[in-house]
């Protein structure tokens, strides 16, 4: 009991002002992808065509589409270890790859829409959902947007 307590006391101290942040995010962030990451796996059409309006999936969009999902998986997965970490390189390393995913997934899925002219019910949620995530992430690793556009570190 007092070794628990002990390791807690260690956490508060190890927390930077940014890091509270960081629980809720990662949770946010486990079991919004580990739920599309699943519904890829198991039923690639249905989030597909809520995003992109898709209703035929070939072979290759099928493939594809699972691997995806069993990467988002993987992220969910990682993201729910690491959402009782306190502020080390392992979290910030696992944020850093979240924000950039969910940088990227705002950007295509916004292309998709704008250019491509695919349209699917939850594809510009989606794109909010994720630039918001992304913006999250640069916020608990104590960075602003501005920061990071500058390359500014903290």
């Amino acid at each position: 009991m007092k070794e628990r307590a002990d390791e807690d006391q260690r956490r508060v101290r190890h927390r930077t002002p940014m890091s509270r942040y960081r629980r809720p995010l990662l949770i946010v962030t486990a079991v919004a992808e580990m739920a599309t990451g699943l519904a890829l796996l198991l039923l690639p059409a249905i989030p597909l065509k809520l995003l992109i309006g898709v209703t035929q999936l070939g072979p290759e969009v099928e493939l594809v589409s699972r691997i995806a999902g069993a990467a988002l998986l993987a992220i969910g997965i990682a993201s729910w270890l690491a959402r009782a970490d306190s502020n080390n390189p392992a979290q910030r390393g696992l944020l850093t790859g979240v924000l950039i995913y969910d940088g990227a997934a705002a950007a295509l899925l916004a292309y998709a829409g704008l250019i491509l002219k695919l349209d699917g019910i939850a594809l510009w949620p989606a794109v909010v959902l994720h630039a918001a995530l992304a913006v999250w992430c640069l916020v608990s690793l104590g960075r602003s947007p501005h920061d990071f556009a500058k390359g500014t570190k903290r």
